[in-house]
């Protein structure tokens, strides 16, 4: 079995990287024209000012520090805040019928709209991009972990509660490992979204920053700039989002993989 997936993975990888030569091969080959270079930028031209960013001049890392500050620190509130939300309104339908109307209106709102209240209560510090950040995060996690507890079989809640299982156990066993799954399929978006929340932050209002570089470049038309400025950041976002996968293998080990339901 391993040795017919191998190869297919092999084939796969294969294939990604020839995509993505082919892209960058056209991107150089257009951006010859230099009306085309104007506003599309040069692939090489990109490259060079990412080399300069990390080891010519490399006066990149306090404002990818400030930006990856932002991120980890919106991440985890709002993974957090969703998760513990989440869990009291799924297991408290009192407090669920309650708040559900306000929670559907806050979630339709252009949370966007929120950055210029965010600055006048936080500052133009890192908190204010938190908070951005936070309220992009938070409800695609809460929602995810809501539908996760109430997805949970009444026939596993009546089964556990007959083997003697009280309201801790059956948190700890049932709601929370239904929980995690639904979890999981939000963190990957999530990732995206706090990067999201602070570079816009970061464009409304700050000292430092790779969204304040970006915008810097595009007030000065280095179309370079702002190309590897979002090359930089998709790298992040890919390493954050990598890592949130290996956290999801080790946690969710105990979930059975497709093949073995299909065996059974």
């Amino acid at each position: 079995m391993w040795n017919l997936i191998k190869p297919r993975a092999a084939t796969m990888r294969f294939w990604q990287v020839l995509l993505l030569v082919i892209i960058l091969g056209t991107w150089h080959f257009f951006s010859q024209d230099p009306g085309v270079a104007f506003f599309f930028g040069q692939p090489l031209m990109v490259a060079e000012k990412i080399w300069a960013w990390f080891v010519t001049d490399a006066d990149i890392y306090h404002h990818l520090y400030i930006t990856l500050t932002e991120t980890v620190l919106a991440f985890g509130i709002g993974t957090a805040g969703g998760l513990a939300c989440g869990l009291w309104l799924g297991l408290s339908p009192l407090a669920s019928a309650i708040l559900d109307p306000y929670i559907k209106a806050m979630n339709s709102m252009p949370r966007v709209i929120l950055a210029p209240i965010f600055g006048m209560w936080f500052g133009l510090g890192i908190w204010s991009k938190v908070a951005l950040a936070v309220t992009l995060v938070f409800f695609i996690v809460f929602f995810n972990v809501y539908q996760g507890v109430r997805e949970v079989s009444p026939i596993l809640l009546d089964n556990a509660r007959m083997l003697g299982a009280d309201r801790r156990k059956l948190l700890r066993h049932v709601y929370l490992p239904s929980a995690t799954s639904w979890v999981f399929s939000s963190l990957h978006t999530s990732v995206g979204l706090a990067f999201v929340g602070a570079v816009v932050g970061e464009y409304l209002g700050s000292a430092a920053g790779v969204g304040y570089l970006i915008l810097q470049a595009e007030g000065t038309f280095e179309v370079n700039t702002v190309f590897a400025g979002i090359v930089v950041l998709t790298a992040c976002a890919l390493v954050l989002d990598s890592a949130v996968g290996i956290a999801e293998k080790r946690l969710m080990r105990w979930q059975p993989k497709t093949g073995d339901m299909e065996k059974l």
